[in-house]
């Protein structure tokens, strides 16, 4: 039974790879800043430091680099849907 890779050229799959990589580095590191404060998102995080429960430094600087972090990863992630798209046609 062939593979899904068995039909994708080099360059193609190392760029599947890396998006792959990419996109699960991201979600971790996010996941671990959030962790650090006991949330489970951006919104709740937020909500945190206006109520006055966590100090607004360094939470909000943690907050900003989540939210940056689940941007980041929706553009990887929309690129690697693309790339598999491309791929699939092939």
């Amino acid at each position: 039974m062939a593979g899904f890779f068995d039909y994708v050229d080099f360059d193609t799959a190392t760029e599947i790879e890396q998006l792959s990589r990419l996109t699960y580095e991201l979600r971790e590191n996010r996941r671990t800043i959030l962790d650090l404060h006991g949330v489970e998102d951006e919104t709740a995080l937020l909500q945190r430091i206006q109520a006055g429960e966590l100090a607004e430094h360094p939470a909000y600087e943690h907050y900003l680099a989540a939210r940056i972090l689940a941007d980041t990863r929706e553009t990887a992630r929309a690129s690697l849907t693309e790339r598999l798209k491309e791929a699939n046609q092939k």
